[in-house]
């Protein structure tokens, strides 16, 4: 069960890359989001919200596995948050790119609440919370320059 676990949390071994693994997994959530894109918007939030609570399972347990909190090599929570940033994004590619880049740009600075959550509540929901967060900041930037843009 510990492999299952690590494979989830890890985005299929993707939080083992080198240098930067949560980039890794975000570009994980990008393809997993053009495979589930074309579904209607409440399909696609179905899934992530399964991706969410299988997430914050797995996130928890390879806190436990690996014995240390938040462990970098866990990248399931820049998937989900990076899947909510693109949710309801044309196929065009400038949109996936900012939609990437927002998404990058909040999980790293980590404005409130991303960070209150992100020092606050742990284990596995603590671990994915911060992460949903910045995916909602992206997501309220990107379809904020969609609405000015149409």
């Amino acid at each position: 069960m510990d492999r299952l676990y690590m494979a989830i949390a890890t985005g299929g071994g993707s939080g083992y890359l080198p240098k930067a693994p949560g980039t890794w997994g975000s570009l994980v959530g990008v393809l997993l989001w053009f495979f589930f894109h074309r579904l209607s918007l409440s399909h696609y939030g179905l899934i992530v919200a399964g991706l969410f609570i299988v997430g914050t399972i797995a996130a928890g347990a390879a806190e436990k596995i690996v014995d240390r909190p938040d462990p970098g090599l866990v990248v399931i929570d820049e998937i989900v948050g990076q899947m909510i940033a693109l949710a309801a994004v044309p196929l065009h590619p400038l949109f996936i790119i900012l939609g990437f880049v927002f998404f990058r740009f909040f999980d790293i600075l980590k404005p409130f609440p991303v960070g209150w959550l992100d020092s606050h509540i742990h284990g596995g929901l603590g671990i994915m919370c911060d992460d949903v967060a910045a995916g909602l900041y992206a997501l309220l930037l990107l379809q904020t320059g969609l609405w000015l843009l149409y």
